[in-house]
């Protein structure tokens, strides 16, 4: 009789008891709202952002209520406004353009390469529709961004990058979100650090992040952060950007504080489980693995690997037997949106032209998720299972 995984692809570890307990702590104080502090308090807000701009290197950090409002705000403190156009990668997860629309932009769409990261022709051909890219390490792959920051540099690019998926993972051993101008996180509960939702925005601009903290809704109250810019900094931008609230609470704060102090080994632990999935995949006939490059310092929170030119009825039917057997993969090449998993063609508040090199790549695209409630053993388990599917449904399609 066949193997079957019994796992849950979407159960989480629990909070850390240390977070419980501060979280606790919050609540019986009633003060959640992140400027309601005692005398002399510094709130877990406050200091979550230090902390955060610490582990990233980044001179300013604001703690926000999500990834998509930190890159909407990113977006807003740079100016973007209505009718601006701003690049963005076409495999991408719908917060991202989301984003874009949310402050009256119009994204355009970037093809992405078979190693699911956006392709640096393309975009170098259409850098002279926008000065902005929102560039998202989409499910945690870097592109070579030495070469990237070069082309933006020289083609008058400024950088947002969406780190939702690589929050801890470096290139060359600088943070994601640390190349550009703004990197943008998340602290959704599928993300790296869970708070069931949350967000931070990073930089080392002083103007830019001063715009960010006033757009969170700081009101007059800049000076209760840690991670801000001077004061004079404010003053000279405070009467002309709107308050948009999104903060950040102490609740969440207290949540996410133990958690950030275990970050590393929780991002060693995914990528250890990721390496398990794809030792177990290697050379299965018709499935293609993305490598990862030498320069990546990556966190393997999912695994994704690509059936090159199947007929879409193949690529079900592998998605089926899995499912069946309790393995849960979710397919970016289908005609409509299911859950997370929608395309550029998707979004028709966002037209584009016809992405074909990207169309083919997201065909045969699939996308499986590696909580750290599996073990390896798990791990291995579900290899065995997409081998044992995928080279079925091969044979017989051959």
């Amino acid at each position: 009789m066949s193997e079957r995984f019994e796992g849950n692809f979407t159960q989480q570890e629990p909070i850390p008891d240390e977070g419980i307990a501060a979280a606790v702590d919050v609540m019986r104080s009633g003060r959640l709202h992140r400027y309601n502090v005692a005398a002399g308090e510094i709130s877990q807000a406050a200091l979550l952002e230090q902390e955060f701009a610490a582990m990233t290197g980044a001179e300013y950090c604001v703690a926000v209520a999500s990834g998509g409002y930190a890159m909407a705000t990113a977006l807003r403190a740079l100016g973007v406004g209505p009718g601006d156009r701003v690049l963005s990668n076409a495999f991408t997860l719908a917060p991202v353009p989301g984003a874009i629309a949310s402050v009256g932009a119009v994204p355009v769409f970037v093809d992405v390469t078979e190693d699911l990261v956006i392709d640096l022709d393309d975009l170098d051909a259409k850098a002279d529709q926008a000065n902005v890219l929102m560039l998202s390490h989409m499910r945690g792959h870097i592109c070579d961004m030495d070469a990237l920051m070069a082309l933006c540099e020289a083609r008058g690019l400024r950088v947002v990058e969406d780190c939702a998926h690589t929050m801890g993972a470096k290139w060359r051993g600088v943070p994601s979100g640390r190349h550009g101008v703004i990197g943008c996180y998340s602290t959704q509960t599928y993300k790296h650090l869970n708070s069931g939702e949350g967000g931070f925005l990073v930089s080392d601009d002083a103007e830019v992040m001063a715009r960010a903290v006033i757009l969170s809704g700081s009101y007059m109250l800049y000076e209760r952060h840690l991670a801000a810019p001077p004061a004079e900094v404010f003053e000279r931008v405070k009467y002309d950007t709107p308050n948009v609230s999104g903060r950040m609470d102490n609740l969440r704060a207290a949540i996410l504080r133990p958690q950030l102090r275990h970050l590393d080994e929780q991002c060693a632990a995914w990528t250890e489980r990721y390496r398990t999935v794809e030792a177990g995949l290697r050379d299965t006939p018709g499935l293609r693995l993305v490598e990862r490059p030498e320069g990546e310092d990556f966190v393997g929170s999912s695994f994704q690997f690509l059936l090159p030119d199947w007929a879409e009825g193949a690529v079900r039917d592998v998605v089926a037997r899995c499912a069946a057997r309790g393995v849960e993969l979710k397919w970016f090449g289908q005609a409509e949106p299911v859950a997370f998993t929608s395309r550029y063609d998707s979004w028709r508040y966002a037209p584009s032209e016809a992405l074909p090199r990207t169309d083919r790549v997201l065909a045969g695209l699939l996308d499986m998720r590696i909580p750290l409630t599996f073990s390896l053993e798990d791990c291995a388990q579900i290899a065995r299972i997409i081998r044992g599917e995928v080279g079925a449904v091969f044979q017989a399609k051959m």
